[in-house]
């Protein structure tokens, strides 16, 4: 059977609760999609997590690759387009600041997702759930595992399906939190089902 390495993060910054580590533990082992669920959880730490995931991605061999990350203030499930050499913004987790710094020194200075986006915000839609591409990952953490599995996908040729998709809060996070937008948990996790299924269209 395919595998599907899927990932989620830490909570982070202000956020004391991150949707997507929990959407990832349940998904954990199940079979979505003709796909087996490979779950793990990444640090917010720039130094770690595209190492990290560069080290998954090594050891599992998998036939496609998914992380998530929480955009807490968007409102809708979005599937990012694009991921730029470029560490920036606030401090992760281990206090870690990045301005203006390379990803990768002698990387491409961008690699679009190869991820089927156009096709998993379709069929979202047609299921009923606001979606749309992004075309900003930002330069924070997100970015900044997208980029380093589509740098390693590309160094050493894999052929796989690979990329990066944001979703917004969970009600959970809403409430501890203030004034941003959010979803239930469960349909959260029924629009990473979802994406995971148009994986059978590519």
């Amino acid at each position: 059977m395919k595998t599907l390495l899927l990932t989620g993060f830490e909570p982070f910054l202000s956020f004391t609760i991150n949707p997507t580590e929990k959407i990832v533990q349940e998904l954990k082992d199940e079979v979505v999609g003709g796909f087996r669920i490979i779950s793990e959880i990444l640090p917010v730490d720039f130094e770690k997590a595209g190492k990290q995931l560069v080290s998954l991605i090594s050891s599992h061999q998998p036939d496609a690759v998914i992380s998530l990350g929480l955009a807490g203030g968007r409102y809708k499930i979005t599937p990012e387009r694009i991921a730029i050499n470029i560490n920036d913004g606030e401090k992760d987790n281990q206090g870690n600041v990045k301005v203006d710094e390379p990803i990768q020194e002698k990387g491409m200075d961008a690699y679009l997702s190869t991820l089927p986006i156009r096709k998993m915000v379709d069929l979202l839609k047609e299921k009923g759930l606001p979606a749309e591409i992004s075309n900003t990952a930002g330069t924070y953490l997100c970015n900044h595992v997208m980029y380093s599995a589509l740098h390693y996908c590309k160094e050493h040729n894999l052929a796989i399906p690979a990329g990066f998709i944001h979703i917004p809060a969970s009600h959970e996070l809403a409430i501890e939190h203030g004034r941003i937008p959010s979803w239930s948990h469960e349909d959260l996790k029924r629009g990473i089902i979802i994406c995971i299924e148009a994986l059978l269209a590519q």
